[in-house]
């Protein structure tokens, strides 16, 4: 079986800053999962002793404490200050600029509209940036706007950082429409810009897709979506574990992309996998 790897794929920047401080750590622990990749996570815990709280009264005074990629609510991060625990942020930069567009416009007394998902962690904590929580809103669908009623007359408009930008223009334009002044901005980084077009591009042209990364990755999601509508054969894995060879039979070429949180090593082994297949 013939690979190609897409033209860009795999670990973003904020992905190996975060990894690069969790190295710098040992013995300390993250607050929620550093990033959405449970083999990575594994591999720190085993290799430099990273731990991981899920529960915020976990922590102990005098903790070392990492925050995750994806951020955190401002006042759970408020708290585990007040535990005196010795706080380390590798929140991705890209993930810091719409807190802190949120808490501007918010105090500017614009309604706050975040394009992505209620339940993420990276929106959780964007969301409690918010002055006043009650006119925060998150959408999905452009359709999901009819059931807001903004409590000022200006909006600004956020997206959650791994979303589509495409979906992101129809709320944008809906927006627009219906309000009189709306203030965009742009919060897509542009590893997710570029890994979707490259995601895109090659699916195009292979017979099979497979894509690497967690399954409640969004950004992944994201790349799995984008593959399916232009290579019906396109399948989502966690590592090589998940291939199934029934995917490749009569297949002559196989397309491999990554999420962000997919570090090199997984990938390899999925490649030379796929390598050794008829």
């Amino acid at each position: 079986m013939k690979v190609k790897l897409a033209s860009n794929y795999g670990f973003c920047f904020g992905v190996k800053r975060a990894i690069k401080i969790a190295e710098s750590y040992e013995n300390a622990s993250t607050m929620g999962p550093l990033i959405h990749n449970q083999d990575e996570i594994n591999r720190l815990k085993n290799n430099f002793n990273v731990g991981l709280y899920t529960d915020l009264k976990d922590v102990k005074d005098d903790d070392t404490i990492i925050i995750r990629t994806h951020g955190i609510p401002k006042d759970d991060l408020k708290n585990l200050k007040a535990k005196n625990a010795k706080v380390i942020n590798a929140t991705c930069p890209f993930v810091t600029t719409p807190q802190q567009i949120v808490k501007k416009m918010s105090k500017e007394e614009y309604s706050i509209l975040i394009f992505g998902d209620s339940e993420h962690p990276e929106v959780k904590g964007v969301q409690s940036y918010g002055y006043d929580l009650d006119d925060v809103h998150i959408v999905l669908e452009p359709s999901d706007l009819e059931k807001i009623n903004f409590k000022y007359g200006k909006v600004a408009t956020i997206a959650q950082t791994t979303k589509k930008k495409e979906k992101y223009l129809e709320i944008v334009n809906t927006l627009i429409l219906k309000n009189k002044e709306v203030r965009v901005f742009n919060t897509i980084c542009d590893a997710t810009f570029e890994n979707q077009d490259a995601a895109r591009e090659l699916s195009v042209e292979v017979d099979v897709m497979v894509v690497i990364g967690g399954k409640k990755s969004s950004n992944t999601k994201q790349l799995h979506s984008i593959c399916k509508e232009n290579c019906e054969d396109s399948y989502l894995i966690e590592n090589e574990n998940d291939l199934d060879p029934k995917w490749f039979e009569n297949k002559k070429l196989c397309g491999i992309t990554a999420g962000a949180s997919t570090p090199d090593w997984i990938i390899q082994q999925v490649v030379n996998c796929v390598e050794s297949y008829n």
